[in-house]
């Protein structure tokens, strides 16, 4: 294989993963967009606290879909089709043990979830709505991640993109129709977003009846080594979706006892822009992982590391461009999500736009090389990076920071932990180079 052919398939790849991307976080945006203008500040706020639920299920079908997708790579670059197809199996029966759970808790515990993260009397009931039916969409939600993940490693990366863009301009007209001409409100919001994962199936079936399908479900006996290895090779994608929700937890708490309503409804602005540009980065990374987890199978070590020099060269340049248009467009992108024209929420959410996506190196930094290790088979350091920026660092963080300088230190919580846990990936991925170059030598 040619140096051009290998940014060939990087080109390929990861544009039409991260124009994907794109337009699956455009699932929530659209409704903060359609909930902002019908509902206001209210139906914004309702909308910020119930989304965490929806990262946690977004990020589930990403841990199943990318483990196993990973997983599928590599057996199949080693001609291994009989366990690849098993792999598929079991990715769809841990999608559906996972859906099971949340329709239940969908079932039983909204309101408890609603209550729990902070919804007053004037937000409880659209936040529960909200709750209840995503999670009552989330076998949708969990079989169309799996899917877009197997269909992408199966050579078809054109049609899991046109799935993607397909299920989130569906999401689009759909708010509008079912908050507007239809007058649903947050229930509307809530229904079109969750008929979208629907479409972007239907879209992606056509791929089961091609000749070149290379995966397939087949009768086997559960094993649970297999399911053990999708969920280790896939826990990194969730904890990167859960950090979002998670974050958007911890700072919704701080917000409501520093500012009120408010600050948690530009905070909205903020984690629904944030999860546009975090889809950019996870597009990039997502985009290498077939073609690494191919070269890797392979035993090809130099296509492995162009492809990763490829992505970061490609994440740098988006960074300055995604931060230089948020720094200067911090005022409109603000005013489109601020309907009630709240001159506090205009203020508090163009400082936090400022501050916050300072991050977006460090960020994309992390999340690529958490796929990178997962994709040549070192969970150990994916699983590091992504707990330490979803967890560990980002909430001390956002106490100590905030407790030292209010508003300004919540907005600078995510971007110092993003730089903190960058100096760990970087020093994780020397140490292991400095290994596999002693490796080389050695067998030489």
């Amino acid at each position: 294989m040619t140096k051009s052919s290998c940014f060939r398939d990087f080109a390929k790849y990861t544009s039409l993963n991260v124009m994907g991307m794109i337009g699956l976080s455009c699932y929530i945006l659209a409704d903060t967009f359609f909930v902002s203008l019908g509902l206001g500040a209210n139906g914004l706020t309702a909308l910020n606290l119930a989304i965490p639920v929806y990262s946690f299920i977004h990020g589930s079908g990403l841990m199943i879909g990318m483990g196993g997708g990973t997983k599928y790579s590599i057996r199949k670059s080693q001609e291994q089709h009989s366990l690849a197809n098993r792999v598929f199996t079991h990715a769809v029966l841990l999608a559906a043990g996972f859906a099971v759970f949340f329709v239940l808790v969908g079932i039983f515990f909204s309101g408890t979830i609603a209550s729990l993260f902070g919804a007053d009397e004037s937000v409880f009931g659209m936040s529960k709505t909200y709750l209840q039916v995503i999670l009552l969409f989330s076998p949708a939600f969990l079989l169309n991640n799996v899917l877009l993940c197997f269909v992408r490693n199966d050579g078809a990366p054109q049609l899991s993109m046109a799935a993607m863009i397909g299920g989130s301009l569906s999401n689009v007209v759909l708010d509008w129709v079912f908050i507007f001409p239809c007058q649903m409100g947050i229930f509307g919001a809530v229904l079109a977003t969750g008929l979208a994962p629907l479409i972007s199936i239907c879209i992606l079936s056509p791929h089961f009846f091609r000749r070149k399908n290379g995966f397939r479900f087949v009768r086997c006996r559960p094993e649970g080594r297999l399911f053990g290895g999708i969920l280790s090779s896939g826990v990194p994608s969730l904890v990167t979706e859960v950090s979002s929700g998670v974050v958007i937890i911890v700072f919704n708490s701080i917000l409501l006892r520093l500012q009120g309503n408010t600050a948690v409804a530009a905070y909205g602005v903020i984690a629904n822009l944030s999860l546009v540009v975090i889809a950019i980065y996870t597009g990039i990374a997502q985009g290498i992982q077939p073609l690494v987890s191919r070269d890797h199978g392979a035993g090809d070590r130099v296509r492995v590391q162009a492809t990763l020099r490829y992505a970061l060269i490609s994440m740098l340049i988006l960074s300055v461009l995604i931060y230089g248009g948020i720094f200067f467009g911090a005022s409109p992108i603000a005013s489109i999500f601020n309907s009630e024209h709240n001159a506090l929420l205009q203020e508090i959410a163009v400082q936090g736009l400022r501050l916050y996506f300072i991050a977006c190196p460090f960020a994309g930094l992390n999340i690529i090389l958490s796929v990178y290790f997962t994709s040549t088979e070192r969970p150990r350091p994916a699983h590091a990076i992504s707990i330490l920026r979803g967890f560990l660092v980002i909430i001390p963080m956002a106490f100590l920071l905030s407790s030292i300088a209010d508003l300004v230190g919540v907005w600078c919580a995510f971007p110092a932990t993003e730089c903190i846990v960058a100096a760990v990936g970087c020093a994780f991925y020397f140490v292991y180079k400095k290994k596999q170059n002693r490796g080389i030598a050695s067998a030489q």
